[in-house]
């Protein structure tokens, strides 16, 4: 899946630019991109910054896999998705995808319509786990960290053979039907919510924030260094977007709900995602990456990073460092 070095494509794709390829993603976990998206924020602050003439062009995806591959053929020029997928791009293209802005830390919840599993003690060989990316997603990555601490630390790989690649809505699907041989979901919002509602015996198996014991990010936007070079004030007009956008969601929650709805086509009605994002956890909504180097130790322990940053500027462009994240 990963080219370990850039490819020429790549390369090419790094030049002054006036149209410029994005990645989406469904739910509310992913609000502030529909937010730019709908109001064309890029296009404003890179206008504001001297660049006009900038278009977006929005690419739907439904994880983080795909996007990397596009990201690596010059297919997108900028990407959004989760810590683990930026952390393996960083490595093992050397330093040439970096971090830009990170966008939302709410919590990644495992849910399961399976009586018998409580806890992941629980988890026999044949019970499947949807996630997103097998192995690389955060969801996969957060699960191995809960496998280490509660099996011990050379067992953190035990689930992944229970492991199935997903996107969020097809693992809603599959919960939702009681045939599926698919009966545990890692989730995000809106589907952890959908899950819980929907699906007979849903309940919840563990959260992020307690295995991280905090906020996470598993929604950043990041980009080879070479397009950052070459386009440093899209990169900047990029920044800004986010902060505007994060910005509407906190003081209008209401309107940044409504932009939502309209990019997605999401029909849930408003007061129920309105309640939803009163839920703990839910206005994590922040341009700091939030979590993300207790990730990075994990996975260079069990050996899937050959680099260990020693911070996580090591992994977002030099231009980010301001963000204040961890």
């Amino acid at each position: 899946m990963f080219l370990g070095l850039l490819l020429p494509g790549a390369s090419a794709q790094a030049q002054q630019k006036a149209e410029i390829a994005l990645s989406r993603q469904p739910g509310i976990f992913y609000m502030p991109t529909h937010i730019i998206e709908q109001r064309k924020l890029i296009e404003k602050h890179a206008a504001a910054l001297g660049v006009t003439g900038v278009t977006t062009k929005w690419i739907t995806f439904s994880g983080g896999g795909a996007q990397t591959d596009a990201l690596l053929a010059g297919g997108v020029d900028i990407i959004n998705t989760g810590t683990g997928n930026l952390l393996l791009l960083w490595d093992r293209t050397r330093g040439g995808v970096k971090g830009i802005v990170a966008t939302s830390a709410q919590p990644m919840t495992l849910i399961s319509r399976d009586a018998h599993i409580k806890t992941i003690k629980d988890f026999g060989p044949g019970d499947k786990i949807a996630l997103p990316t097998v192995k690389i997603s955060t969801q996969a990555i957060v699960l191995q960290m809960a496998v280490a601490e509660t099996f011990g630390a050379d067992q953190y790989a035990k689930l992944d053979a229970n492991t199935v690649q997903l996107g969020h809505p097809d693992a809603y699907a599959a919960l939702s039907n009681s045939q599926h041989e698919v009966r545990s979901h890692f989730s995000i919002p809106p589907f952890t919510f959908l899950e819980m509602k929907n699906v007979p015996g849903a309940h919840v198996v563990l959260s992020s924030p307690d295995v991280i014991g905090g906020p996470l990010s598993q929604s950043q936007f990041f980009t080879t260094t070479k397009f950052a070079d070459a386009n440093p004030k899209i990169i900047q007009a990029l920044r800004d977007a986010a902060r505007e956008a994060q910005d509407l969601i906190l003081n209008d929650t209401r309107a940044a709900v409504e932009i939502y709805k309209e990019v997605t086509g999401d029909k849930t009605d408003i007061d129920v995602i309105l309640g939803w994002l009163k839920e703990p956890g839910m206005m994590e909504y922040t341009t700091a990456p939030q979590g993300t180097m207790k990730v990075a130790s994990h996975l260079f322990k069990t050996g899937i990073l050959k680099t260990q940053p020693k911070a996580w500027t090591d992994y977002y462009l030099p231009s980010s460092a301001d963000l204040k994240g961890n």
